[in-house]
C-alpha cells in the first residue's frame, strides 16, 4: 500500500510531498520530494498517529451529565459509582466500543485503559473472572485501535490519618480480595499484543485463545489510598517489566492523608516500595513538590497529564513544565473523556503553563506532538514516528476546514480539534476515512449505549 502527503510532520521537521510505503503494518519507505504517482493521497497535514495514554472507558457515559450541581472531584466520584454499577460485560463492550470510535475519529491508534471495573455489581467474580477486560478488548479490536489493558489493582475504599479504609459497597467491584487474588488473575489475561488496526469489525477476539495470547497487558496502582504500602512492592514485582502505571497526587486530600498516615508524600512513599522507574507513567502528577519532580525525574518514571479531566474536575494544574525541565517524559491521557480530543489536551498543556507563567510559548510543537504520541508509557517503542520500520499509523488533518485554514502547517496542533481528522491509518489498514469511521454513526453508537445507563434516574 503507498501514500501520499502534501504536508506530513516527520522526526526531522515538516516535509513536503512525502509517500510512505507500507508492508506487513509497517513503514517500509518514508520519502518526502516524490510525485504522488498511484498512491492514495491523503489530504492535509499528515501526524504520527496519537496514544491516549490514560483512558477510563466507562466513565464516556458522564459527559454532560455531572454539571448542574457543582460539587468536587468527591462529589463527581458519586455519579460515577452510579454508573459502573449498571455495567455488565454486554453494556460495557458496547460502551466501549462507541467510547474507543470516537477516540479514532479524533486520530487516536492505540490506548491505555486503567481497568478497574473487574467484578459483578455486587463484587462477586463473574464466571470467567476477566469477562470485562474481555469485552474492553472486543471493544477495541472493533473500534480498530489497540489496547493495553492496565490492570488495576483496588484493595481498600481509602486512606486516611488513622490508617486504610474498609471498601464501600460500590466498590467491591473493583476490588480483589487481597494481592495475591489480583495477581492470579491478572496471570490468567496472559500477555501479548492484539494488532487490532487490522481486526475485522466484529470478529470475535473474546473467546478462546485469541485474547489470552495477543491482548497487550500491563498492571496499575489505583492510588496510594486504595492499595496498601505493605502490597505495593509485589505489584511492583507482578509487574515485571510490563507498563505500570499509577494515579498519583491527583487530589490534594490524597497528600494530606499520605502525610498524616505514612509521613511522606505520595511519590516518595512509592519510592521508597520501589514503584518508580523506567516502565512506570504516573497519571496526573498534579499536585507535587519540588522533591517530588526531582525524584519522577531520577527514577525515568514518565508522567501522564490529563488536562481537560484535571479542569473538568477542578483537580487543578500540574507542574508541566517543570516535569519536563527535569528530564521527564510526558504523555497525554483523556481520563474521564469530558473531551475526547488529543489536540485539546496539548493544547491545554500549552495554554494552563501560559496562565500559571504570564509567558507565552512555554512548549514547543514538538514537545507537544511527542506528548500527543507517547506510545512508549503503553509500553510500545515502535509506535508514534513517521519512519520506516514504526507502525503504520498516521492521521491526516485537514487544512482548509474554519478552524485550520491558513495556519501554518507547523502550527496545526494549536488550531486544530478533533474535527479536523479526515483519514485514520492503524498498522496500514484505514480505519476512518473522510471523517467517518469504519463501524458508521458513532454518535449513535454513543446514544444507544449511553441513555440505557441513566433510565429511571
Amino acid at each position: 500500500m503507498r501514500w501520499f502527503a502534501q504536508r506530513a510532520l516527520l522526526p526531522g521537521g515538516l516535509a513536503a510531498d512525502v509517500t510512505f510505503d507500507v508492508d506487513g503494518g509497517r513503514f517500509v519507505a518514508v520519502t518526502p520530494g516524490t510525485a504522488p504517482g498511484e498512491a492514495t493521497r491523503l489530504p492535509g497535514v499528515v501526524l504520527p498517529g496519537f496514544a491516549n495514554v490514560h483512558s477510563h472507558a466507562f466513565h464516556r457515559a458522564l459527559r454532560g451529565r455531572t454539571h448542574d450541581r457543582g460539587g468536587t472531584f468527591w462529589t463527581w466520584r458519586t455519579a460515577m459509582y452510579a454508573v459502573a454499577q449498571r455495567l455488565d460485560p454486554d453494556s460495557y463492550l458496547a460502551l466501549a466500543r462507541a467510547t474507543y470510535a470516537e477516540m479514532a475519529l479524533a486520530g487516536v491508534v492505540a490506548v491505555g485503559e486503567f481497568h478497574y471495573l473487574h467484578h459483578g455489581s455486587d463484587g462477586r467474580r463473574y464466571t470467567d473472572p476477566n469477562a470485562m477486560a474481555y469485552a474492553l478488548c472486543q471493544a477495541a479490536a472493533d473500534a480498530g485501535i489497540r489496547l493495553t489493558l492496565l490492570d488495576t489493582c483496588y484493595l481498600r475504599g481509602g486512606l486516611g490519618r488513622d490508617g486504610y479504609l474498609p471498601l464501600d459497597p460500590v466498590q467491591r467491584r473493583f476490588a480483589d480480595v487481597d494481592v495475591d487474588a489480583w495477581a492470579a488473575r491478572l496471570e490468567a489475561l496472559g500477555d501479548g499484543e492484539v494488532n487490532s488496526g487490522g481486526a475485522a469489525p466484529g470478529a470475535d477476539v473474546r473467546s478462546g485463545s485469541a485474547v489470552r495470547a495477543g491482548m497487550r497487558v500491563g498492571v496499575a496502582v489505583h492510588s496510594v489510598r486504595a492499595v496498601p504500602r505493605t502490597v505495593l512492592r509485589t505489584v511492583a514485582a507482578v509487574a515485571g517489566g510490563r507498563p505500570l502505571h499509577v494515579h498519583l497526587s491527583e487530589q490534594v486530600a490524597e497528600n494530606e492523608a499520605c502525610l498524616a498516615h505514612h509521613g511522606v508524600t505520595p511519590t516518595r512513599l512509592l519510592a521508597a516500595e520501589g514503584v518508580l522507574g523506567p516502565t512506570t507513567t504516573a497519571v496526573h502528577a498534579t499536585h507535587l513538590t519540588a522533591a517530588d519532580v526531582a525524584a519522577l525525574a531520577g527514577s525515568g518514571t514518565g508522567v501522564c497529564l490529563c488536562p481537560t479531566t484535571e479542569r473538568d474536575l477542578a483537580d487543578g494544574i500540574g507542574p508541566a513544565r517543570a516535569l519536563r525541565d527535569a528530564g521527564v517524559r510526558l504523555s497525554l491521557g483523556t481520563d474521564q473523556h469530558a473531551v475526547i480530543d488529543l489536540f485539546e489536551e496539548s493544547r491545554a498543556v500549552e495554554m494552563h503553563e501560559r496562565l500559571v507563567s504570564g509567558r507565552r510559548g512555554r512548549f514547543t510543537s514538538t514537545e507537544l506532538l511527542a506528548a500527543m504520541s507517547g506510545h512508549a508509557a503503553l509500553g510500545s517503542g515502535d509506535g508514534g514516528r513517521l519512519a520506516v520500520g514504526a507502525r503504520a499509523d498516521l492521521v491526516a488533518v485537514r487544512t482548509d476546514s474554519v478552524r485550520t485554514a491558513g495556519s501554518d502547517p507547523e502550527q496545526i496542533l494549536l488550531t486544530a480539534t478533533a474535527a479536523d481528522v479526515d483519514t485514520v491509518i492503524v498498522d496500514g489498514g484505514v480505519v476512518v476515512a473522510a471523517g467517518r469511521h469504519r463501524l458508521g454513526d458513532v454518535a449513535a453508537h454513543l446514544r444507544e449505549a449511553i441513555e440505557p445507563l441513566w433510565e429511571d434516574r
